[in-house]
């Protein structure tokens, strides 16, 4: 179903069994879970789908290695799994990533991890090799029995100056472990809705979801939303609804008329680098190591460019959440610690992004204590509402598949319903029938461009972007007249088209921020951010006003949060 088709459905009071608020990864995942289900679902975001925690990730999905310490060894046995369930259900957006350890002294943290464990110790300690070496043993335990990544590997010090000329000299050795890279979340989040849409035209279920909808109120067995793009106020009638809105879940529970105190969420800030040497430094290794004040920090790769995070403050409003220039010179100072003869300096920022991980309120003295582990908190219908409000608490983006899953479970038996499919093994968007080998891929190119006409080059391209699906996405492009953008050669205006016609954009900065990594990765211009405006006018019959609204609306949203200016080029 089209948005508007969706909204006219709302428009008649529109009854449903599960109303979910909040589009990031978790209410996504839940979305898509009981829609295969059968169930009837409406799926509502007051922003546009994946754009509030969801997207401020350090984009990966990994197992926690670190939690061990706290001993969450639930977490981490549920993480790994995860971890490699994404890596085989989601191999067009997630890969395997080498995560590297410098180690600085080898007994450093004997003592100091097991009172850390026992709760006898509050203050960072730096652990040493073999604090390193007993953690990732027990992270191989885990993983060892899918065999989706390597085991890990400690390499001397010799061979690893050989293997990254650039690291700090002073180290001992290396640790090297297997986790997955993510560039992309906002895109596994669009395929898992596509995905839902598909599901439901099978199984002839109802699968409706829109963004730019806000909770305004409710009582009784009413949801009141509001359509931010019309102004329109509409009235549902959910069986249950879930509260899957994050770092944002108090204050939603608060416009429905409940006052929680579920969530005590810290920020999390980055910085994306266009530093040719520290690129070529860490090749495609990630590099995850204590800064001088204990705090676990990462560099990683993210395309041809540097990702640098991550903070851990404590927060109280989401909707102020911003890199500030004091983590910024954070940042670059760590840098200093793994490789102090390169050079950063704020002249490399291409980008900058925070976001408010959804923890729940907690007495630890630090942030790093803090549980990342998810459960379901329960407002029972009453006489306020009702209809009971299922409250996703916690989660991380590897496990989201096993939270919406133990969702979905309990989803069911409210409704007096049986789960009817696993999503264990079921591939997500573009992963499905993905060319995996170098064989299988050159095949698939050959294929298509037979079929086609378009070339291997422009094929690989749309294949690395999209899965599978490219298939579909280069059906349409060949279906009308098209032609590269004049500064972004490898997008064409069909391709640019066809999402945002088939992927809800109803914003321009929908597709720069959402749809693509153009604005992460540091490309665009005054230039192509005009070109792109008038191709997503002529594609939703935007009016000349409204076009460049949407231009001005897009740079005050790059400046303001991204810390992205192009006033000079706008004169």
């Amino acid at each position: 179903m089209k948005r508007q088709e969706i909204i006219k459905v709302i428009k008649n009071n529109l009854e449903v069994s599960v109303l979910i608020i909040g589009a990031g990864i978790n209410g996504i995942g839940t979305f898509r879970d009981l829609v295969l289900q059968g169930v009837d679902v409406l799926l509502v975001d007051k922003g546009d789908f994946c754009s509030g925690a969801s997207s401020a990730s350090s984009h990966m999905v990994h197992g926690g290695i670190r939690y061990l310490e706290n001993g969450e060894f639930r977490l981490v046995r549920e993480a790994i799994r995860e971890r490699n369930l994404l890596l085989e259900n989601a191999p067009h957006y997630v890969k395997p990533l080498p995560t590297t350890f410098p180690i600085f002294k080898w007994f450093s943290g004997l003592f100091n991890a097991p009172m850390k464990f026992m709760g006898l110790l509050n203050r960072p300690a730096e652990r040493g090799g073999i604090v390193i070496k007993l953690g990732m043993m027990m992270y191989d335990v885990y993983t060892r029995h899918q065999g989706t990544v390597p085991a890990h590997k400690f390499t001397s010090r010799k061979k690893s100056l050989e293997q990254f000329p650039l690291i700090n000299p002073d180290i001992v050795s290396t640790a090297t472990y297997y986790d997955g890279a993510m560039p992309t979340p906002e895109r596994i989040c669009i395929d898992l809705l596509l995905d839902a849409e598909e599901d439901a035209k099978i199984i002839r279920g109802r699968a409706m979801w829109v963004n730019y909808m806000r909770l305004i109120e409710a009582s009784d067995n009413t949801v009141k939303l509001c359509d931010d793009f019309s102004g329109e106020i509409f009235s549902v009638r959910p069986r249950l609804v879930i509260n899957a809105t994050g770092p944002w879940i108090d204050f939603t529970n608060a416009a429905m008329g409940f006052k929680t105190h579920f969530i005590g969420g810290t920020k999390g800030s980055h910085i994306v680098l266009n530093h040719s040497e520290l690129r070529s430094a860490i090749n495609n290794n990630e590099f995850f190591f204590e800064n001088y004040d204990g705090r676990i920090v990462l560099i990683l790769p993210l395309m041809d460019k540097v990702l640098v995070g991550t903070s851990d403050l404590p927060i109280d409003n989401p909707e102020t959440a911003r890199c500030t220039e004091e983590e910024i010179d954070y940042f670059l100072t760590m840098i200093n610690k793994v490789f102090p003869s390169i050079k950063v300096d704020r002249s490399h920022i291409v980008f900058r992004f925070s976001g408010v991980r959804p923890l729940p309120t907690s007495k630890a003295s630090l942030t790093g204590q803090i549980s990342r582990d998810h459960w379901i908190e329960v407002i029972e219908s009453e006489n306020h509402t009702d209809f009971p409000i299922y409250n996703l608490i916690g989660g991380k983006w590897t496990t989201f598949r096993a939270f919406s899953e133990q969702v979905t479970d309990k989803v069911l038996m409210y409704l007096n319903l049986v789960r009817r499919y696993s999503t264990e093994d079921l591939p997500i968007g573009g992963g499905k029938k993905y060319p995996h080998t170098q064989t299988e891929r050159q095949d698939w190119l050959i294929r298509l461009q037979s079929s086609t006409g378009l070339s291997i080059d422009r094929l690989e391209n749309i294949l690395n972007r999209y899965g599978s699906r490219a298939e579909v996405i280069a059906r349409y492009i060949i279906d009308g007249d098209d032609r590269p953008l004049t500064c972004l050669t490898d997008f064409s205006v069909r391709e640019v088209s066809y999402i945002v016609l088939n992927e809800r954009v109803i914003h321009l900065d929908d597709f720069i921020l959402r749809r693509s990594l153009l604005a992460m990765l540091g490309m665009l211009t005054a230039s192509n951010i005009e070109e792109l405006a008038l191709i997503i006018k002529d594609a939703l019959g935007w009016s000349n006003d409204q076009c460049q609204r949407e231009v001005r609306r897009t740079l005050d949203i790059l400046s303001e949060q991204h810390g992205i200016s192009y006033s000079e080029e706008f004169v």
